[in-house]
C-alpha cells in the first residue's frame, strides 16, 4: 500500500489553484464565458482525450497501468456528441487544437514511447477533476448557454458511473493499492504538476485561437 492518492492531492494543490485563476476560469465560474470560447475548450479537449484514452487502451495490459484504467471514464465518444451539437455533422472539418493542445497531446505520446506508467498522472488530473469540478461546470453551462439536459454537456456525464462519488472512492483506493517505488510515485506527482501546466497553457489560449460556431 501507497499514499499516492493523498500525495498527488497535496502535491497538486498550487498547481490546481493556478489552472482556477486563469482568465478563462474565472470567466466559466463567473458565468461569463462565451459559446466560441467554451467550444473551444471542447475542441481541444477532444484532443487530449483521444490521445489519452488512446494511449491508456494501448498499455492496458500493462502491468500497472492495467490496475487503474476503467474505460468508463472514457471521454471521447461524449465529446464527438458536444461537438456534433455545436459545429454539425462535419465538426471534424471545423475544429482544430490549439498550440497548446498540440504541446499537450505531444506530451502524452512521448510519455507513452518513454514511460507510459506516467499516463497515471495525466488520467488522475484529467478524470478526477471532471468527476469532481467538471460536475459544476456542467450546470455553469448549462445556465449560460440555456441548455436541455443532455445536450452541449455530454463531456461532464458520466452515464456508466451511477455514485460519482463512490467512483472516486475506489479510484483513490486503486492508486493506492499500486506497488511503487517512493522515487516513481514522486515522478508521478511531478508528471501530474506538469499535466496542470498542459491544461494552463491550453486554458491560456482560449479566446486566442477561437473557431466561430455555425450552429
Amino acid at each position: 500500500m501507497t499514499n499516492l492518492a493523498e500525495k498527488l492531492k497535496l502535491g497538486t494543490q498550487q498547481s490546481h489553484s493556478n489552472a482556477e485563476h486563469t482568465g478563462f476560469m474565472k470567466n466559466f465560474l463567473s458565468g461569463g464565458v462565451s459559446r466560441d470560447s467554451f467550444c473551444q475548450l471542447l475542441s481541444n479537449l477532444y484532443f487530449v482525450y483521444s490521445q489519452l484514452e488512446s494511449e491508456l487502451q494501448c498499455h492496458q495490459t500493462h502491468p500497472i497501468i492495467s490496475k487503474i484504467y476503467c474505460p468508463e471514464l472514457n471521454r471521447k465518444a461524449n465529446l464527438e456528441k458536444d461537438l456534433t451539437f455545436y459545429y454539425g455533422e462535419h465538426w471534424p472539418d471545423n475544429i482544430t487544437p490549439s498550440p497548446a493542445a498540440q504541446a499537450y497531446v505531444s506530451r502524452l505520446r512521448e510519455l507513452s514511447a518513454t514511460e507510459p506508467v506516467l499516463l497515471i498522472a495525466h488520467a488522475y488530473t484529467r478524470y478526477m477533476g471532471d468527476l469532481s469540478g467538471g460536475q459544476s461546470l456542467k450546470k455553469i453551462a448549462q445556465s449560460i448557454f440555456h441548455l436541455e439536459e443532455h445536450q452541449g454537456i455530454c463531456f461532464y456525464e458520466f452515464d456508466e458511473i451511477p455514485d460519482v462519488n463512490e467512483f472516486k472512492n475506489q479510484y483513490r483506493q486503486k492508486l493506492n493499492e499500486l506497488i511503487l517505488s517512493e522515487d516513481l510515485q514522486d515522478e508521478i506527482v511531478a508528471e501530474a504538476n506538469n499535466a496542470f501546466t498542459l491544461n494552463i497553457a491550453m486554458l491560456k489560449d482560449l479566446g486566442e485561437t477561437q473557431t466561430p460556431v455555425t450552429v
